[in-house]
């Protein structure tokens, strides 16, 4: 009898970790999603918000694109703090929630025909709240991966965060030659381009409730029983700070292995189809299709590197990963020749390489910090990385084109590159650690600070 009643507590267990795993993927592709739908469809949408001519029109909206961005380090702190000090699934859901009130209010918006100025006012407003959410999504969701992982397989259950995430980059930008071969340009500029915004709300709240059904990592409520004490809310708040002063190193490390990493993936992941087709003269409709060919191999290699971090441990992994990227940081954009077959053999190969950083630095960023700080801790220092060196990368690239010097963007690549192996050679391997010897050696620490 004892063993028959053992058996379901375990099933039931298991249950419930696989409905954080989906919880957390569905809602980190929907996030993706409205993030990619922006710029897919931002040249059918421009002049229904600005009153210029086709290519102010489009600057402009891009300019907007920038602007969610910006707000990326906010939500980073702000979701991050959220979950640091009420739960790691109240910020994953308030984060969707957000970005799907953002993507409905894109959606059913008056155009600048209609109400003028404002049509750009709303626009604004539902792009910083895209770009919060955004920001607060990553640091809550990789934060309760990690957590919530057997500490011998983190790195493979880590790999989920960039699965779902280019999972959601694929489907926006499918879904953009979807609507675009199905609808007209007319229609396309009339209405086709609500869809994706408004598919993109209706998924979020889905997702949003499913969220609110996940439980709450063990780590986070045990931690958050241990540091009750009579100073009450405002110790809590004393002790966060006191834990940032005394570790100032890992908000560093995270900058240092943000920085390569974020362009590298901006460059090969989102921007090199639109690469290949101004600077190289691709074929539109093959480099799109190459793209989509090329993401597909990342999202199977992420859980092969995921599972090798868990076995040979981070540092070989994210090694291996970054100084094969940087070596063949020129071989590979010399092989983008005006074909599409060249452009996805280059893109796979690059993204095979990328999918060994973005399958292991989830874990990485989550083991090095306690977990009172561990949403806010990285989450701050990657928005701002991101923002600062990934969000401008795409710009950087076809600015140094030309200008005439392309080879420039490879030596600044490189050189973050460089930095980020000098970083990786700092952190300690974490393969297999538990969380709670991360709160051990920081109580250590803070009675010496």
């Amino acid at each position: 009898m004892t063993e028959f009643t053992h058996v379901p507590a375990v099933s039931a267990r298991a249950r419930v970790k696989r409905t954080s795993l989906i919880g957390l993927g569905a809602g980190n592709a929907v996030e993706w999603f409205d993030w990619t739908v922006y710029a897919t469809f931002a040249s059918f949408f421009a002049g229904q918000f600005f009153q210029a001519g086709e290519l102010a029109s489009l600057l402009s909206t891009l300019a907007v694109f920038a602007v969610g961005f910006g707000a990326r380090p906010f939500g980073g702190w702000l979701f991050g703090f959220v979950a640091d000090r009420r739960g790691r699934r109240t910020a994953m859901a308030l984060a969707v929630g957000l970005g799907a009130g953002g993507s409905f209010l894109i959606g059913v918006s008056p155009t600048a025909d209609q109400i003028g100025i404002g049509a750009a006012v709303v626009l604004v407003v539902a792009r910083l709240a895209q770009g919060l959410a955004h920001g607060g999504e990553l640091p809550s969701a990789q934060t309760y991966v990690t957590e919530v992982a057997p500490p011998h397989r983190r790195g493979l259950w880590s790999s989920v965060i960039y699965v779902s995430g280019t999972t959601g980059i694929l489907a926006g930008t499918l879904l953009g030659a979807l609507l675009s071969s199905v609808l007209s340009a007319g229609g396309m500029a009339a209405f086709g381009w609500r869809i994706p915004f408004l598919l993109g709300g209706v998924l979020g709240l889905v997702a949003f409730f499913i969220r609110r059904r996940m439980p709450e990592t063990e780590v986070f409520e045990a931690d958050t029983a241990a540091q009750r004490d009579p100073r009450g809310e405002q110790g809590e708040k004393s002790s966060m700070w006191r834990t940032f002063r005394a570790h100032p190193g890992p908000l560093f490390q995270v900058v240092g292995l943000t920085s390569g990493f974020a362009v590298i993936y901006y460059v090969w992941a989102v921007a090199a189809p639109g690469f290949a087709i101004t600077a190289r003269g691709v074929e539109p409709e093959g480099a799109l299709w190459a793209s989509v060919a090329a993401n597909c191999l990342l999202i199977m290699a992420l859980p092969l590197w995921g599972a090798a971090s868990d076995r040979f441990g981070r540092k070989p992994v994210l090694l291996t990963g970054t100084v094969l990227l940087a070596s063949l940081v020129f071989p590979l954009d010399g092989m983008i020749q005006g074909s599409a077959l060249h452009l996805f053999v280059a893109q796979s190969i690059a993204l095979v390489l990328i999918a060994a950083i973005a399958s292991a630095i989830p874990a990485v960023y989550a083991e090095l910090f306690p977990t009172r700080v561990r949403a806010t801790g990285f989450g701050v220092p990657y928005a701002i990385s991101v923002a600062a060196f990934g969000g401008t990368a795409p710009y950087v690239q076809t600015l140094f084109a030309e200008r005439q010097v392309p080879g420039m963007f490879g030596w600044y690549l490189i050189a973050l590159l460089v930095v980020m192996v000098a970083t990786i050679a700092t952190i300690p391997e974490t393969r297999g650690i538990s969380l709670s010897a991360v709160e051990v050696e920081n109580r250590r620490e803070g009675r010496r600070a």
